[in-house]
């Protein structure tokens, strides 16, 4: 079955678990923005990355691909409940592309605000091969694999501006 991205109307789920799933896949509600949603999706990223600064590296990382493998069975999950692909709401692929993004790094103004506008900006222009990743990998794994790699081209930019800038 193939499905084509279009705009969703609003998903509440009907049972306890579908609405777990909606929840979480909508970063929050936050996919429901009637103008950019990935963007406000975006925003859920600040504040897990703020409690991920705190962590250890080892600790951060083990999290990190934690929620990565939980996002992609959350995105799947939720494009079954909204019956079609990679429906605009759901957010929860930003919010973990953000997060690869600022990996490593410490929690700065720079690096909350620049990782910001350049996973944005990645995730929009979805250099190669990052646009094919939904078509190579099925179902809510590739909605999330995507910007999880745009957020490895974010992090690798990042971390070059900051060797840069620090020496």
């Amino acid at each position: 079955m193939k499905f084509q991205p279009v705009r969703s109307e609003k998903v509440w789920g009907k049972t306890f678990r579908e609405k777990v799933v909606v929840l979480l896949a909508t970063g929050f509600y936050t996919g429901y923005a009637p103008v950019v949603p990935g963007t406000f999706g975006t925003l859920v990223g600040i504040p897990i990355a703020f409690f991920l600064s705190f962590l250890g590296l080892t600790s951060a990382t083990v999290i990190l691909i934690v929620m990565t493998l939980l996002s992609c069975w959350i995105a799947n999950e939720a494009e079954k409940i909204y019956g079609m692909k990679d429906p605009n709401d759901i957010v929860i692929d930003e919010v973990m592309g953000y997060l690869v993004t600022v990996w490593a790094l410490p929690f700065t103004w720079f690096t909350v605000i620049g990782g910001f506008f350049l996973f944005r900006i990645l995730d929009i222009l979805k250099p190669f091969p990052i646009r094919k990743v939904e078509d190579w990998i099925p179902g809510g794994t590739g909605v999330v694999m995507d910007d999880v790699l745009a957020g490895v081209y974010g992090c690798i930019i990042l971390h070059g501006i900051l060797r840069m800038w620090h020496g």
